[in-house]
């Protein structure tokens, strides 16, 4: 009998112990999900942050002169395709193109579209690496931006750029093609004048 009275009380404790711990448990979930402190309500880079993060780093380029105050030169005249639509024009930060570190608030590059009468229209931002400097600080994983992964040039290509990654964020004009792809159908580079 004494047994069965000692078997009793441990499995009384045991039991108590158990609901204890699970309303500190259920407090403490319920504590994180009121406080958003938990895994659950951490927040995910979207797409749509990502554009919104490039019209906020390069509002200020839309006039093209406080793009180049601000070190972006113009590199490769106006980049078209036959059938793919065009990418604009190109107004490269070297600095930014030669460190392997990609920043959604320091895009490498800066686009624009030819509207006429040597105007220029802000169409978006392309970010680029290099494929070898950005494997040997990084090690084998491709890049990616906002869960965004960037697109592969091979060398040799029409740049004469060594292999590198970029990203399009076409954030200034809506592309129906997708806001990350690399040519733009809407794009033209049928009002671009080399000489002015």
């Amino acid at each position: 009998m004494k047994s069965d009275r000692s078997k009793m009380q441990l499995a009384s404790c045991l039991l108590g112990a158990f609901a204890l711990g699970s309303a500190a448990l259920a407090q403490d979930q319920g504590a994180q999900s009121a406080h958003s402190h938990g895994p659950a309500a951490q927040h995910r880079p979207s797409s749509n942050d990502l554009i919104r993060a490039v019209r906020e780093a390069t509002a200020r380029y839309q006039d093209v002169a406080a793009a180049e105050a601000d070190g972006y030169e113009l590199m490769f005249g106006c980049v078209s395709g036959s059938d793919w639509g065009a990418m604009g024009l190109h107004y490269v930060k070297m600095p930014l193109v030669e460190d392997p570190a990609l920043n959604p608030a320091q895009p490498e590059i800066v686009i624009y579209e030819a509207v006429g009468n040597g105007r220029l229209k802000l169409i978006g931002a392309d970010f680029l690496v290099t494929k070898e400097a950005w494997h040997a600080q990084n090690g084998a994983a491709p890049p990616e931006l906002f869960g965004q992964l960037l697109h592969l040039f091979e060398s040799p290509n029409r740049f004469g750029l060594p292999e590198f990654y970029t990203l399009h964020v076409w954030a200034w004009k809506d592309n129906p093609n997708g806001a990350f792809v690399n040519w733009h159908p809407k794009v033209s580079c049928e009002k671009y004048d080399a000489e002015s």
